[in-house]
């Protein structure tokens, strides 16, 4: 990965102190190109699948897990995508704001109790509020 790795973060909820998490790391990598397979290689060569951009236009993503659950999801971007900012000012933002956090925490709960184990749903059960709230981070960011 080396030569076109400019960045790890850490985003997702396990990055945010105090929010409810499912054990899922996500992590976010800032790349120069996307045109490499190195980095493709190197998350194979550690146990990762390459699933293209998943549904997200300019992103690479990489999943691994340990008895078909999911562990970890890598997203590659290239560095300055406003996708990166994005995720980092939501991410900042949770963590800079503890009422924000609990209400957020809130309706994931929510989300979880009413999809049914249908991620796509748990997904837009939260969407409006992350909507709303990452337009708050991105007005605000950064902090």
């Amino acid at each position: 990965m080396g030569k076109h790795l400019v960045a790890i973060h850490h985003i997702g909820s396990t990055a945010v102190p105090g929010l409810a998490a499912k054990p899922i790391i996500d992590i976010l990598l800032e790349v120069i190109t996307h045109d490499s397979s190195d980095i493709t290689s190197a998350l194979c060569a550690s146990g990762y699948q390459a699933r293209g951009e998943n549904g997200m236009s300019g992103r690479r993503y990489y999943t691994k897990g340990l008895q078909g659950r999911r562990t970890h999801h890598v997203h590659a971007f290239i560095q300055g995508s406003p996708d990166i900012i994005r995720h980092l000012a939501f991410r900042d933002y949770l963590r800079k704001y503890p009422d924000i956090r609990d209400s957020y925490a809130a309706v994931k709960y929510a989300a979880q109790r009413d999809c049914r184990g249908e991620s796509n749903v748990y997904c837009e059960l939260k969407n409006a509020f992350v909507q709303t709230h990452q337009q708050r981070a991105l007005a605000l960011y950064p902090f």
